[in-house]
């Protein structure tokens, strides 16, 4: 495979934005937006994908699809995590907690647009190679810590937001618990072979918590650290 050219990379992004753009109004019905916000679509079209994919998938990083990133895993379809992203309702002074780091690219999309970004990632390998890539890109708002999804990250909650990149047979209680009255949480759930929904979940004054069910889905499993 030829070497893509890196001067062809802006051009491919802008490409890739109006292409999930157009996605948003096809599925607003089912999303309620029916436009990128400013502040998604300018994250979307500034972060480098292409330097958050393995060198074999550069020429294909615009395409708006997931891509393998090696460990069974993936990098998000970028419609995704613009979604994910406006749906949390970010805003400028938010602290979001990102569960499943991957390669890194929706922390990066996050981090355009919010205070602070915690991420997690159970994989060491991948998670290693996420932080020193969104390091070297200049990302000095992401922290990134090696560890158990499920469990979240107690120690930097409450978080205003909470974005999860892998399905859970079922909404994990200590995430929740890590909400803000008000905050929402993005998270696809159903078990592997089964329909998966990205929902999105809004944590009440009394601790409970509302869903809804927003597209159906395809992500990897969430996988928790004591598993098989």
């Amino acid at each position: 495979m030829s070497e893509p050219d890196a001067q062809d990379f802006p051009a491919r992004r802008g490409r890739m934005v109006a292409e999930v753009e157009a996605l948003y109004a096809e599925t607003q019905r089912e999303t309620g937006l029916a436009a990128m916000s400013p502040a998604v679509r300018a994250a979307l079209g500034k972060v480098e994908r292409h330097r958050l994919v393995p060198r074999e998938q550069q020429s294909a990083a615009y395409a708006n699809r997931p891509l393998p990133i090696g460990n069974g895993q993936t990098i998000s379809q970028p419609y995704i995590v613009a979604l994910s992203t406006d749906l949390l309702a970010p805003k400028p002074e938010h602290v979001v907690l990102e569960v499943g780091t991957g390669s890194g690219y929706q922390a990066a999309v996050l981090a355009e647009v919010v205070k602070q970004v915690y991420t997690i990632e159970l994989i060491e390998s991948l998670g290693r190679a996420a932080a020193q890539k969104l390091a070297e890109m200049g990302y000095r708002n992401i922290e990134v810590k090696i560890g158990d999804g499920y469990a979240g990250w107690p120690e930097k909650a409450p978080f205003d937001g909470i974005v999860v990149t892998a399905a859970a047979p079922k909404i994990p209680p200590a995430l929740i618990a890590q909400l803000k009255p008000g905050g929402r949480m993005v998270i696809p759930v159903g078990g592997d072979g089964f329909i998966q929904y990205l929902k999105l979940v809004t944590k009440r004054a009394d601790g409970g918590y509302d869903e809804r069910e927003v597209i159906p889905v395809r992500f990897v499993p969430l996988v928790p650290k004591t598993g098989g």
